[in-house]
């Protein structure tokens, strides 16, 4: 039995979780609503306020499942109440972020600004010019934009110029030596 999946998901105030047809999940809570299609062999069942996640067979495939349905539905319960968001972090000469309105404009050392707009949910914060905040409910979105804003210009390894998350550890190497 998976561990993560036999645990209960327990609804805050506010959020209410109804599954439809052809086991849609759907959550909704204070800072939105999401949806999540649920293989048809993980029964998800909701018990006044807590949500229940089984498995009907004991396959490989429905045993790997089992948990990451679970998560998939924990992490849209705490999206709508608290949301998600991810910190980055801008290092280098004339590397520096700001916000126009609801796009999130970059000069990462190209000729020209890298442009990326608000959409599905999500929106940027810039408290300073490095330091740049994607925020949103979906926790996969949010991921995949800021995966997307560190690709621009990942950070690389001499230097350490270029986009990073917040906290992450960039292995550094040593230039060339003198004779």
């Amino acid at each position: 039995m998976s561990r993560i999946g036999r645990q209960p998901i327990v609804l805050p105030a506010g959020v209410t979780v109804t599954v439809g047809e052809g086991n849609l999940v759907t959550v909704k809570g204070p800072l939105g609503t999401l949806s999540e299609v649920i293989r048809p062999a993980i029964s998800v069942k909701v018990e006044g306020n807590t949500v229940l996640v089984e498995r009907s067979t004991e396959e490989k495939l429905d045993k790997s499942l089992h948990g990451l349905s679970r998560t998939l539905i924990n992490n849209m319960v705490v999206g709508v109440t608290t949301g998600y968001s991810k910190k980055l972090e801008i290092i280098g000469v004339g590397y520096r972020a700001q916000k126009q309105g609801k796009t999130l404009v970059l000069n990462l050392g190209f000729s020209h600004v890298v442009n990326f707009e608000e959409k599905d949910g999500i929106t940027f914060e810039v408290p300073d010019q490095t330091t740049v905040i994607v925020k949103g409910i979906s926790k996969q979105t949010v991921g995949q934009i800021a995966a997307q804003i560190r690709e621009k210009r990942p950070p690389e390894p001499y230097l350490g110029k270029g986009v990073k998350y917040a906290g992450e550890v960039i292995r550094r190497k040593a230039g060339k030596t003198g004779k």
